[in-house]
């Protein structure tokens, strides 16, 4: 069931903090052996888990692969995170913009579910 992001107090946790408190510890692999494995410089790993770099499709590619997880479980929670904090940002103009609705048939024909 999908979450009203707007419902949330506290940002979703980025995704670099993900991996290095639960899935690297849960791998048994220290950020050294992760970055060896992962292919990229340890300094490169270091700003993920410091979420100072965000997970891009490349990187979310490699510890898709390295987890046993998917590309799209890392980019959703790199999304979730930034449209958090995309919103918290823009919240005073948000409520200035007006809403409209796509008709359902353009709705359908690009691909845009209902439950929004």
């Amino acid at each position: 069931m999908p979450f009203a992001r707007e419902a949330l107090l506290v940002a979703p946790p980025h995704p670099g903090w993900i991996l290095r408190d639960r899935v690297l510890p849960g791998l048994g692999l220290s950020v050294s052996q992760a970055a060896r494995e992962l292919r990229i410089a340890r300094q490169t790993l270091h700003r993920v888990l410091a979420a100072k770099a965000a997970i891009s499709p490349e990187m979310a590619t490699r510890l898709a692969r390295l987890s046993g997880t998917t590309p799209g479980f890392w980019l959703e929670r790199q999304q979730q995170h930034d449209l958090w904090h995309a919103e918290q940002a823009l919240s005073g103009l948000l409520g200035l913009i007006p809403t409209h609705t796509l008709p359902a048939a353009l709705q359908a024909e690009i691909g845009l579910s209902h439950d929004r």
